[in-house]
């Protein structure tokens, strides 16, 4: 692909964008390469010549050209002065009539030009014949977008029924195909995917602080640079990643739909396969037991405490020894200065009185409060708060009992109702009330936390922090508070943290 075939605007009035569009790399028919052929013919032959391309893969031609990443801000008027665009065919241009039809009549009514390859010189939206022409082709390319949607909902229909995966994959899961562009065999664990989205479970499971859950993880992993799953899955696929970020709401969904059990979804759902239960693609990411915990863990909690998403070390955990009030953190240039009681400045009524309203450099009390921690918990052996699904058996009996009742409404539906399937309704009940009945015997354990040494200290992991956000989660997790008071004060900063191992052992 020559990207580089471009000249500088010069007024000429032939000064063309070449657009191209693709919904999918692989359409070999409409190659990039092809269609770039194509547009410099078409160019050629009116005696232009290209000053940018804009182009936009992976963009469905339903989509409408004035929102199209490469060719909407030439629309727009966004991009620079341009004579007119040109593309290989009318469906390069869109799929949808109404919408190629719109950018053509813009494009007319702002004097520009309009060439698509095949067509003898711009097209003239004046003349009754050419005007005609461009509104059958945009109709043809409409029908075929039409074709197009109507074959890929059957095949998603028929993948479905059949308990095969069609859509993308999951994140935390891969597709596996036994030829490079062949149909998908079989559905695994993707480790790398998988061992990022297990520790966020770990993670928020584990936190009993409140200061770890899905919008402070998501900032966590933006900060790391660990890829978003849309970027992860471009560049498995080969293509290049558009810079996306995590989003709360994506980990939320993670964590709690079921197809990170392994399940086959639709629209949210499983499917459910002819024996009664949600089709299976691959082994999960975590059980029943631990999905039904991620719910509770992250149910929305009115606690009038914020997690803190940024990276400043002791963000809500200094206060004012005067107020009481949280200290405020302030900047210049850029840089952390330090931290402050502004809250009387701030109009806070209970703080009318703090004067003088303590302050204190960053670096000064960063280092006091590091320094007095790894003294007091440094030495000591970290534990791992880890979640114990149990035995598991409660979560799978109410598992079965749901596709018990998923069974009786759909028999009371009437889908049941024929000789044979009456026969394979009363043994998939049957044999779903023996497994209930079974597991009901069983010695159940319930799930909970424990707590498992990790082989480090707590200045290992200290000293091994990804950034001062991490460091403050330990400082979290022993209850440390800083207050500081004013200079006038015996005691200019005070530190408390939970009593876990004598200072000096």
């Amino acid at each position: 692909m020559n990207q580089m075939v471009t000249t500088d605007y010069d007024g000429c009035g032939r000064c063309l964008v070449g657009v191209r569009r693709l919904s999918r790399k692989s359409e070999a028919s409409s190659s990039p390469e092809k269609q770039e052929a194509q547009v410099l013919s078409a160019t050629e032959s009116v005696g232009g010549h290209i000053i940018a391309w804009a182009d936009d893969w992976e963009v469905s031609g339903a989509t409408d050209p004035l929102t199209r990443p490469g060719l909407g801000p030439w629309l727009r008027g966004e991009a620079g002065p341009y004579s007119g665009i040109v593309g290989a065919a009318v469906d390069r241009i869109g799929r949808n009539q109404r919408d190629v039809l719109n950018t053509a009549y813009m494009i007319h009514e702002s004097n520009r030009l309009l060439i698509t390859y095949g067509h003898d010189g711009p097209w003239d939206l004046n003349d009754a014949n050419d005007e005609m022409r461009l509104s059958m082709e945009s109709f043809g390319a409409q029908m075929e977008l039409r074709a197009i949607q109507k074959r890929n909902r059957e095949e998603t229909e028929r993948a479905r029924k059949a308990g095969q995966p069609k859509q993308q994959n999951r994140y935390g899961y891969r597709f596996i195909r036994l030829i490079p562009t062949g149909k998908v065999d079989h559905v695994e664990i993707d480790p790398d995917a998988a061992k990022v989205i297990r520790n966020v479970a770990r993670r928020i499971l584990a936190d009993e602080t409140g200061q770890v859950t899905v919008f402070t993880e998501s900032a966590r992993l933006n900060r790391e640079g660990v890829p978003s799953p849309a970027d992860y899955r471009a560049v498995a696929y080969g293509r290049k990643p558009k810079g996306s970020i995590w989003k709360s709401s994506t980990i939320m969904r993670l964590l709690t739909e079921e197809g990170s059990l392994g399940y086959l979804m639709h629209k949210g759902r499983p499917v459910i396969g002819p024996n009664g239960h949600p089709v299976r693609l691959a082994p999960p990411l975590w059980d029943h037991a631990t999905r039904d915990a991620l719910i509770e863990k992250t149910a929305t909690k009115q606690t009038g405490r914020r997690a803190q998403k940024g990276t400043r070390l002791l963000s809500g955990l200094s206060f004012c020894g005067k107020c009481g009030v949280r200290l405020y953190v302030y900047y210049r240039a850029g840089r952390k200065i330090g931290y402050a009681c502004t809250a009387r400045l701030d109009g806070v009524r209970t703080s009318q009185d703090c004067k003088p309203a303590p302050s204190i450099q960053a670096v000064k009390l960063d280092k006091e409060v590091e320094d007095w921690f790894l003294a007091k918990y440094g030495h000591g052996q970290l534990m791992q708060r880890e979640f114990d699904p149990g035995t598991g058996y409660a979560s799978r009996i109410a598992e079965l009992e749901a596709d018990r009742k998923r069974l009786r409404a759909d028999r009371s539906a009437g889908l049941y109702d024929s000789d044979d399937d009456a026969e394979w309704y009363r043994h998939e009940y049957a044999r779903m009330g023996r497994e209930i009945g079974e597991l009901k015997k069983m010695p159940e354990r319930p799930p909970g936390m424990r707590m498992i040494p990790t082989g480090k200290t707590v200045a290992d992991e200290w000293n091994a922090a990804h950034d001062d956000a991490a460091r403050r989660e330990l400082l979290n997790g022993f209850d440390v508070r800083v207050t500081v008071f004013s200079t006038r004060a015996e005691e200019r900063v005070q530190i408390t943290g939970a009593d876990i191992w004598p200072e000096n052992t």
